[in-house]
Protein backbone atom coordinates (compact mmCIF):
# COMPACT_ATOMS: atom_id res chain seq x y z
CA UNK A 1 0.00 0.00 0.00
CA UNK A 2 1.39 3.36 -1.08
CA UNK A 3 1.74 6.10 1.49
CA UNK A 4 -0.76 9.04 1.61
CA UNK A 5 1.92 11.55 0.67
CA UNK A 6 2.53 9.77 -2.63
CA UNK A 7 -1.16 10.08 -3.61
CA UNK A 8 -1.16 13.81 -2.90
CA UNK A 9 1.93 14.34 -5.02
CA UNK A 10 0.42 12.41 -7.97
CA UNK A 11 -2.79 14.51 -7.83
CA UNK A 12 -0.80 17.72 -7.79
CA UNK A 13 1.14 16.62 -10.87
CA UNK A 14 -1.98 15.68 -12.86
CA UNK A 15 -3.96 18.89 -12.02
CA UNK A 16 -2.27 21.21 -14.61
CA UNK A 17 -2.78 18.59 -17.35
CA UNK A 18 -6.50 18.34 -16.59
CA UNK A 19 -6.90 22.15 -16.55
CA UNK A 20 -5.18 22.53 -19.95
CA UNK A 21 -7.43 19.83 -21.41
CA UNK A 22 -10.57 21.60 -20.09
CA UNK A 23 -9.49 24.97 -21.56
CA UNK A 24 -8.90 23.39 -24.98
CA UNK A 25 -12.35 21.85 -24.95
CA UNK A 26 -13.90 25.21 -23.97
CA UNK A 27 -12.11 26.97 -26.85
CA UNK A 28 -13.25 24.31 -29.34
CA UNK A 29 -16.86 24.65 -28.15
CA UNK A 30 -16.71 28.51 -28.48
CA UNK A 31 -15.42 28.62 -32.10
CA UNK A 32 -18.75 27.77 -33.89
CA UNK A 33 -20.55 30.65 -32.09
CA UNK A 34 -17.86 33.22 -32.95
CA UNK A 35 -18.00 32.38 -36.67
CA UNK A 36 -21.78 33.13 -36.99
CA UNK A 37 -22.47 36.12 -39.42
CA UNK A 38 -24.64 39.08 -38.25
CA UNK A 39 -28.17 39.30 -39.69
CA UNK A 40 -28.73 41.32 -42.88
CA UNK A 41 -29.92 44.89 -42.17
CA UNK A 42 -33.58 45.58 -42.89
CA UNK A 43 -34.21 48.34 -45.45
CA UNK A 44 -37.13 49.69 -47.47
CA UNK A 45 -36.84 49.48 -51.25
CA UNK A 46 -38.90 50.77 -54.15
CA UNK A 47 -38.84 51.22 -57.92
CA UNK A 48 -38.22 54.75 -59.26
CA UNK A 49 -41.38 56.65 -60.16
CA UNK A 50 -41.78 57.45 -63.84
CA UNK A 51 -43.52 60.76 -64.46
CA UNK A 52 -43.92 63.40 -67.15
CA UNK A 53 -42.05 66.46 -65.86
CA UNK A 54 -40.45 69.60 -67.25
CA UNK A 55 -36.97 70.88 -66.59
CA UNK A 56 -37.31 73.89 -64.29
CA UNK A 57 -35.00 76.69 -63.25
CA UNK A 58 -35.50 78.63 -60.04
CA UNK A 59 -34.88 82.33 -59.39
CA UNK A 60 -35.12 84.55 -56.36
CA UNK A 61 -36.77 87.95 -56.61
CA UNK A 62 -39.03 90.50 -54.95
CA UNK A 63 -42.65 91.50 -55.31
CA UNK A 64 -43.44 94.99 -56.59
CA UNK A 65 -46.79 96.75 -56.84
CA UNK A 66 -48.30 97.57 -60.22
CA UNK A 67 -49.09 101.06 -58.94
CA UNK A 68 -47.21 102.99 -56.26
CA UNK A 69 -48.53 106.50 -55.67
CA UNK A 70 -47.35 109.19 -53.28
CA UNK A 71 -50.30 111.26 -52.09
CA UNK A 72 -49.35 114.95 -52.17
CA UNK A 73 -51.54 118.05 -52.12
CA UNK A 74 -51.90 120.27 -55.19
CA UNK A 75 -52.75 123.30 -53.03
CA UNK A 76 -51.31 124.63 -49.79
CA UNK A 77 -53.34 125.00 -46.62
CA UNK A 78 -54.01 123.63 -43.17
CA UNK A 79 -54.95 119.95 -42.95
CA UNK A 80 -58.48 119.76 -41.57
CA UNK A 81 -59.58 116.08 -41.72
CA UNK A 82 -58.20 112.56 -42.30
CA UNK A 83 -60.75 110.05 -43.62
CA UNK A 84 -58.93 106.68 -43.32
CA UNK A 85 -57.31 104.31 -40.87
CA UNK A 86 -53.61 103.63 -41.30
CA UNK A 87 -53.01 100.52 -43.42
CA UNK A 88 -56.56 99.99 -44.62
CA UNK A 89 -57.69 99.04 -48.11
CA UNK A 90 -59.03 101.96 -50.15
CA UNK A 91 -60.84 102.18 -53.46
CA UNK A 92 -60.09 104.60 -56.25
CA UNK A 93 -61.93 107.85 -55.54
CA UNK A 94 -62.23 107.39 -51.75
CA UNK A 95 -61.62 110.58 -49.74
CA UNK A 96 -58.32 110.54 -47.87
CA UNK A 97 -57.60 114.12 -46.67
CA UNK A 98 -59.43 117.45 -46.50
CA UNK A 99 -57.60 120.78 -46.50
CA UNK A 100 -59.34 123.87 -45.06
CA UNK A 101 -61.70 124.95 -47.86
CA UNK A 102 -62.61 128.44 -46.65
CA UNK A 103 -59.75 130.41 -48.26
CA UNK A 104 -60.42 128.74 -51.61
CA UNK A 105 -64.17 129.36 -51.37
CA UNK A 106 -63.40 133.07 -50.86
CA UNK A 107 -61.09 133.12 -53.88
CA UNK A 108 -63.81 131.44 -55.96
CA UNK A 109 -66.36 134.05 -54.90
CA UNK A 110 -63.97 136.85 -55.86
CA UNK A 111 -63.37 135.25 -59.25
CA UNK A 112 -67.08 134.94 -59.90
CA UNK A 113 -67.57 138.64 -58.97
CA UNK A 114 -64.78 139.61 -61.34
CA UNK A 115 -66.56 137.69 -64.12
CA UNK A 116 -69.76 139.56 -63.43
CA UNK A 117 -67.88 142.88 -63.58
CA UNK A 118 -66.16 141.92 -66.83
CA UNK A 119 -69.46 140.86 -68.37
CA UNK A 120 -70.99 144.26 -67.39
CA UNK A 121 -68.09 146.06 -69.01
CA UNK A 122 -68.53 143.94 -72.12
CA UNK A 123 -72.24 144.73 -72.30
CA UNK A 124 -71.54 148.48 -72.08
CA UNK A 125 -68.82 148.25 -74.73
CA UNK A 126 -71.15 146.40 -77.08
CA UNK A 127 -73.93 148.95 -76.61
CA UNK A 128 -71.56 151.86 -77.09
CA UNK A 129 -70.20 150.33 -80.29
CA UNK A 130 -73.72 149.64 -81.57
CA UNK A 131 -74.72 153.32 -81.15
CA UNK A 132 -71.61 154.54 -82.90
CA UNK A 133 -71.91 152.13 -85.81
CA UNK A 134 -75.25 153.75 -86.90
CA UNK A 135 -73.67 157.18 -87.17
CA UNK A 136 -72.09 158.28 -90.42
CA UNK A 137 -68.31 158.23 -90.10
CA UNK A 138 -66.81 161.65 -90.46
CA UNK A 139 -69.94 163.59 -89.47
CA UNK A 140 -71.34 162.90 -86.01
CA UNK A 141 -68.46 160.53 -85.02
CA UNK A 142 -64.92 160.30 -86.18
CA UNK A 143 -63.29 157.14 -87.47
CA UNK A 144 -60.88 157.22 -84.54
CA UNK A 145 -63.69 157.22 -82.00
CA UNK A 146 -65.33 154.30 -83.77
CA UNK A 147 -62.06 152.35 -83.74
CA UNK A 148 -61.69 153.04 -79.99
CA UNK A 149 -65.16 151.63 -79.31
CA UNK A 150 -64.33 148.49 -81.34
CA UNK A 151 -61.13 148.07 -79.33
CA UNK A 152 -63.02 148.59 -76.06
CA UNK A 153 -65.40 145.75 -76.99
CA UNK A 154 -62.56 143.36 -77.77
CA UNK A 155 -60.78 144.26 -74.53
CA UNK A 156 -64.00 143.62 -72.60
CA UNK A 157 -64.43 140.22 -74.30
CA UNK A 158 -60.85 139.25 -73.41
CA UNK A 159 -61.41 140.38 -69.84
CA UNK A 160 -64.50 138.16 -69.56
CA UNK A 161 -62.54 135.15 -70.89
CA UNK A 162 -59.71 135.79 -68.41
CA UNK A 163 -62.04 136.09 -65.46
CA UNK A 164 -63.88 132.90 -66.47
CA UNK A 165 -60.54 131.09 -66.57
CA UNK A 166 -59.82 132.44 -63.08
CA UNK A 167 -63.16 130.98 -61.92
CA UNK A 168 -62.22 127.58 -63.38
CA UNK A 169 -58.84 127.69 -61.62
CA UNK A 170 -60.51 128.65 -58.32
CA UNK A 171 -62.99 125.78 -58.72
CA UNK A 172 -60.10 123.38 -59.38
CA UNK A 173 -58.22 124.62 -56.32
CA UNK A 174 -61.36 124.12 -54.25
CA UNK A 175 -61.69 120.56 -55.58
CA UNK A 176 -58.02 119.92 -54.78
CA UNK A 177 -58.74 120.54 -51.10
CA UNK A 178 -60.36 117.07 -51.17
CA UNK A 179 -57.55 114.54 -51.70
CA UNK A 180 -58.88 111.23 -53.05
CA UNK A 181 -57.29 107.83 -53.62
CA UNK A 182 -55.79 107.81 -57.13
CA UNK A 183 -55.78 103.99 -57.30
CA UNK A 184 -57.32 101.09 -55.43
CA UNK A 185 -54.99 99.38 -52.98
CA UNK A 186 -53.61 99.54 -49.47
CA UNK A 187 -52.69 102.89 -47.95
CA UNK A 188 -49.78 103.34 -45.58
CA UNK A 189 -49.68 105.40 -42.43
CA UNK A 190 -50.43 109.13 -42.38
CA UNK A 191 -47.32 111.28 -42.54
CA UNK A 192 -49.00 114.50 -41.32
CA UNK A 193 -51.51 115.09 -38.52
CA UNK A 194 -54.49 117.40 -38.69
CA UNK A 195 -53.76 121.06 -38.01
CA UNK A 196 -50.43 121.08 -39.83
CA UNK A 197 -49.71 123.33 -42.76
CA UNK A 198 -49.52 121.32 -45.99
CA UNK A 199 -47.35 122.60 -48.82
CA UNK A 200 -48.84 121.85 -52.22
CA UNK A 201 -48.09 122.56 -55.83
CA UNK A 202 -45.81 121.02 -58.45
CA UNK A 203 -42.43 121.84 -56.93
CA UNK A 204 -40.16 119.30 -55.28
CA UNK A 205 -40.76 120.48 -51.73
CA UNK A 206 -44.43 119.47 -51.49
CA UNK A 207 -45.63 117.66 -48.37
CA UNK A 208 -45.90 113.85 -48.56
CA UNK A 209 -49.17 112.86 -46.89
CA UNK A 210 -49.32 109.08 -47.48
CA UNK A 211 -48.57 106.34 -50.02
CA UNK A 212 -50.95 103.94 -51.76
CA UNK A 213 -49.88 100.65 -53.41
CA UNK A 214 -52.08 98.43 -55.53
CA UNK A 215 -52.67 94.90 -54.21
CA UNK A 216 -54.33 92.73 -56.85
CA UNK A 217 -52.70 91.77 -59.17
CA UNK A 218 -49.07 92.02 -58.09
CA UNK A 219 -45.78 91.71 -59.97
CA UNK A 220 -42.65 89.70 -59.23
CA UNK A 221 -39.31 90.96 -60.59
CA UNK A 222 -36.18 88.82 -61.00
CA UNK A 223 -33.08 88.63 -63.18
CA UNK A 224 -31.43 85.80 -65.12
CA UNK A 225 -28.02 85.47 -66.70
CA UNK A 226 -27.40 85.45 -70.43
CA UNK A 227 -27.03 81.65 -70.75
CA UNK A 228 -30.29 81.05 -68.89
CA UNK A 229 -31.98 83.71 -71.00
CA UNK A 230 -31.00 81.91 -74.21
CA UNK A 231 -32.30 78.64 -72.78
CA UNK A 232 -35.49 80.43 -71.82
CA UNK A 233 -35.88 81.81 -75.35
CA UNK A 234 -35.47 78.32 -76.82
CA UNK A 235 -38.19 77.02 -74.50
CA UNK A 236 -40.48 79.87 -75.52
CA UNK A 237 -39.90 79.20 -79.22
CA UNK A 238 -40.54 75.47 -78.77
CA UNK A 239 -43.92 76.37 -77.25
CA UNK A 240 -44.67 78.49 -80.37
CA UNK A 241 -44.58 81.71 -78.36
CA UNK A 242 -43.36 84.46 -80.65
CA UNK A 243 -43.29 87.21 -78.00
CA UNK A 244 -40.13 86.13 -76.11
CA UNK A 245 -42.06 83.95 -73.68
CA UNK A 246 -44.73 86.48 -72.74
CA UNK A 247 -47.61 84.69 -70.97
CA UNK A 248 -45.38 81.65 -70.30
CA UNK A 249 -46.72 80.05 -67.07
CA UNK A 250 -44.59 80.10 -63.93
CA UNK A 251 -44.93 78.88 -60.34
CA UNK A 252 -43.91 80.65 -57.16
CA UNK A 253 -43.47 79.86 -53.48
CA UNK A 254 -42.76 82.01 -50.43
CA UNK A 255 -39.97 81.40 -47.95
CA UNK A 256 -42.32 79.53 -45.59
CA UNK A 257 -43.85 77.30 -48.29
CA UNK A 258 -42.72 73.94 -49.65
CA UNK A 259 -44.45 73.88 -53.03
CA UNK A 260 -44.80 76.31 -55.93
CA UNK A 261 -48.52 76.74 -55.36
CA UNK A 262 -48.89 80.29 -56.70
CA UNK A 263 -49.47 80.25 -60.46
CA UNK A 264 -48.77 83.24 -62.70
CA UNK A 265 -47.31 84.19 -66.06
CA UNK A 266 -44.45 86.21 -67.53
CA UNK A 267 -45.71 89.63 -68.61
CA UNK A 268 -42.50 91.56 -69.32
CA UNK A 269 -38.96 90.88 -70.55
CA UNK A 270 -36.55 93.81 -70.66
CA UNK A 271 -35.20 94.93 -74.03
CA UNK A 272 -31.50 94.99 -73.00
CA UNK A 273 -29.04 92.88 -71.02
CA UNK A 274 -27.30 94.87 -68.31
CA UNK A 275 -23.68 95.29 -69.42
CA UNK A 276 -22.29 95.52 -65.89
CA UNK A 277 -23.95 92.38 -64.48
CA UNK A 278 -24.69 90.37 -67.64
CA UNK A 279 -28.29 89.79 -66.55
CA UNK A 280 -31.68 90.71 -67.95
CA UNK A 281 -34.70 91.84 -65.95
CA UNK A 282 -37.91 89.80 -66.21
CA UNK A 283 -41.28 90.32 -64.56
CA UNK A 284 -44.15 87.95 -63.79
CA UNK A 285 -47.70 88.76 -62.70
CA UNK A 286 -49.73 86.93 -60.04
CA UNK A 287 -53.26 87.22 -58.71
CA UNK A 288 -53.39 88.40 -55.11
CA UNK A 289 -57.05 88.48 -54.06
CA UNK A 290 -56.27 87.78 -50.39
CA UNK A 291 -53.49 90.39 -50.27
CA UNK A 292 -50.94 87.93 -48.84
CA UNK A 293 -48.31 88.77 -51.44
CA UNK A 294 -46.81 92.07 -50.30
CA UNK A 295 -44.54 94.46 -52.22
CA UNK A 296 -40.94 94.01 -51.11
CA UNK A 297 -41.47 90.37 -50.08
CA UNK A 298 -38.97 87.75 -51.25
CA UNK A 299 -40.06 84.70 -53.22
CA UNK A 300 -38.68 81.85 -55.31
CA UNK A 301 -39.94 81.48 -58.87
CA UNK A 302 -39.91 78.33 -60.97
CA UNK A 303 -39.93 78.52 -64.76
CA UNK A 304 -40.02 75.66 -67.28
CA UNK A 305 -37.06 75.70 -69.67
CA UNK A 306 -37.83 72.56 -71.69
CA UNK A 307 -40.84 70.62 -73.00
CA UNK A 308 -42.23 67.93 -70.66
CA UNK A 309 -40.35 64.60 -70.71
CA UNK A 310 -40.63 61.29 -68.86
CA UNK A 311 -38.23 61.28 -65.90
CA UNK A 312 -37.32 58.99 -62.98
CA UNK A 313 -38.01 60.24 -59.46
CA UNK A 314 -36.97 58.97 -56.03
CA UNK A 315 -37.45 60.37 -52.51
CA UNK A 316 -34.63 62.45 -51.05
CA UNK A 317 -34.22 59.81 -48.33
CA UNK A 318 -32.80 57.46 -51.02
CA UNK A 319 -29.94 59.81 -51.92
CA UNK A 320 -26.53 59.61 -50.28
CA UNK A 321 -23.51 61.89 -50.55
CA UNK A 322 -19.88 61.03 -51.16
CA UNK A 323 -17.93 64.28 -51.03
CA UNK A 324 -19.46 66.23 -53.95
CA UNK A 325 -21.09 63.25 -55.68
CA UNK A 326 -24.59 61.92 -55.10
CA UNK A 327 -25.49 58.23 -55.19
CA UNK A 328 -28.26 55.72 -54.56
CA UNK A 329 -28.05 52.07 -53.51
CA UNK A 330 -29.47 49.70 -56.15
CA UNK A 331 -30.03 46.01 -55.29
CA UNK A 332 -28.71 43.15 -57.35
CA UNK A 333 -30.66 39.92 -57.88
CA UNK A 334 -29.19 38.45 -54.66
CA UNK A 335 -30.14 41.59 -52.63
CA UNK A 336 -26.62 43.04 -52.53
CA UNK A 337 -26.47 46.85 -52.27
CA UNK A 338 -24.38 48.51 -54.97
CA UNK A 339 -23.92 52.30 -55.16
CA UNK A 340 -24.88 54.16 -58.34
CA UNK A 341 -23.74 57.72 -58.84
CA UNK A 342 -26.55 59.91 -60.16
CA UNK A 343 -27.23 63.40 -61.50
CA UNK A 344 -30.07 65.13 -59.72
CA UNK A 345 -32.72 67.58 -60.88
CA UNK A 346 -35.44 69.60 -59.12
CA UNK A 347 -38.04 68.38 -56.66
CA UNK A 348 -41.43 67.61 -58.21
CA UNK A 349 -44.37 66.74 -55.94
CA UNK A 350 -42.04 65.83 -53.08
CA UNK A 351 -39.80 63.53 -55.18
CA UNK A 352 -36.33 64.29 -56.55
CA UNK A 353 -35.81 64.05 -60.32
CA UNK A 354 -32.85 61.84 -61.32
CA UNK A 355 -31.48 63.09 -64.64
CA UNK A 356 -28.88 60.35 -65.12
CA UNK A 357 -27.23 57.28 -63.60
CA UNK A 358 -30.40 55.31 -62.77
CA UNK A 359 -32.38 52.75 -64.77
CA UNK A 360 -36.19 52.38 -64.64
CA UNK A 361 -35.88 48.70 -63.56
CA UNK A 362 -33.51 49.41 -60.66
CA UNK A 363 -34.69 48.63 -57.15
CA UNK A 364 -33.50 51.44 -54.92
CA UNK A 365 -33.09 51.57 -51.16
CA UNK A 366 -35.36 54.43 -50.08
CA UNK A 367 -35.03 54.07 -46.30
CA UNK A 368 -32.31 52.75 -44.05
CA UNK A 369 -29.23 54.13 -45.85
CA UNK A 370 -27.39 54.49 -42.53
CA UNK A 371 -27.45 50.70 -42.07
CA UNK A 372 -26.03 49.92 -45.52
CA UNK A 373 -22.46 49.58 -46.75
CA UNK A 374 -21.39 48.93 -50.37
CA UNK A 375 -21.43 45.25 -51.27
CA UNK A 376 -23.37 43.93 -48.26
CA UNK A 377 -26.51 41.86 -48.46
CA UNK A 378 -29.68 43.43 -47.09
CA UNK A 379 -33.18 42.29 -46.11
CA UNK A 380 -35.42 44.36 -48.40
CA UNK A 381 -39.00 45.34 -47.65
CA UNK A 382 -40.98 46.52 -50.68
CA UNK A 383 -42.70 49.94 -50.40
CA UNK A 384 -43.67 52.73 -52.82
CA UNK A 385 -41.46 55.73 -53.44
CA UNK A 386 -44.45 58.07 -53.11
CA UNK A 387 -45.29 56.84 -49.62
CA UNK A 388 -41.70 57.29 -48.49
CA UNK A 389 -41.68 60.86 -49.80
CA UNK A 390 -44.82 61.69 -47.82
CA UNK A 391 -43.80 59.84 -44.64
CA UNK A 392 -39.99 59.64 -44.46
CA UNK A 393 -38.50 57.59 -41.64
CA UNK A 394 -34.91 58.20 -40.57
CA UNK A 395 -32.95 54.97 -40.31
CA UNK A 396 -30.73 54.10 -37.33
CA UNK A 397 -27.76 51.82 -36.94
Amino acid sequence: MRPRGFRFALAAALLPVLMLQACGEAQESAQPGAAAAPPAPKVSVAKPVRKLVSDYDEYVGRFVALDYVEVRARVSGYLEQIHFQDGQLVKEGDRLFTIDRRPFEAVLAQAKAAVAQAEANLAFAKADLKRGSHLVPGTSITQQTLDQRIQAERVAEASVAAQQAAVQQAELDLQFTELKAPVSGRIGDRRVSTGNLVTGGTSGNTTLLATVVSVDPIRFEFTMDEASYLKYLNAAQSSKNSNRGMSLPVGLKLIDEDTFSHQGKIDFVDNVIDRSSGTIRIRAEFKNADGKLTPGMFGRLQIAVSPPEVALLVPDSAIGTEQVRKFVYALSEDDVANPKFVTLGPVVDGLRVVKGGLDPDDTVIVNGLMRVRPGIKVAPQQVTATSEAKNPVVGTN
